[in-house]
């Protein structure tokens, strides 16, 4: 099963992972909505700074834009996640992790809370690409 599909099925627990997937974003897309999650897209790829990075998060959740990383978790705590959770999908985190390394590790760290935060509802994200080491679990190709 791939770590998608565990995810998606309960098997791996709502969290923040790292993820070596080429699929493209509409066909991830369209599998976390046919499983009754609901979907959102953060196209990293140009964002290199803590300004375009949380415009870009706050676009992506629907949501005005934050101050600051540290809230960006009220954006995540008033976040409609549907039935079964919400899978937001960060392509190409790897620019800002070398742009703007504090920046990129305080906003992983609000993921995390959020993700495992009691209430809420599920919350998984998942850093998509190759970038510098960082320490994230792997969502796996195989369970």
């Amino acid at each position: 099963m791939s770590g998608l599909a565990a995810l998606l099925a309960g098997h791996t627990p709502p969290g923040v992972y790292q993820w070596h997937n080429a699929a493209p974003a509409a066909d991830v897309q369209h599998a976390v909505e046919h499983a009754g999650w609901t979907f959102r897209y953060l196209d990293g790829w140009t964002l290199e700074d803590q300004e375009s990075f949380l415009k870009s998060a706050a676009a992506c959740l629907d949501a005005d834009p934050p101050s600051d990383v540290e809230s960006l978790a009220d954006c995540l705590g008033g976040l409609e996640v549907g039935d079964h959770g919400m899978v937001l999908l960060w392509d190409g985190w790897s620019p800002l992790c070398r742009q703007d390394e504090g920046t990129f590790r305080k906003a992983v760290e609000v993921f995390r809370r959020r993700a495992t935060a009691s209430e809420g509802g599920p919350l998984a994200v998942v850093l998509r690409g190759e970038g510098p080491e960082i320490d994230l679990e792997e969502l796996p190709i195989k369970h």
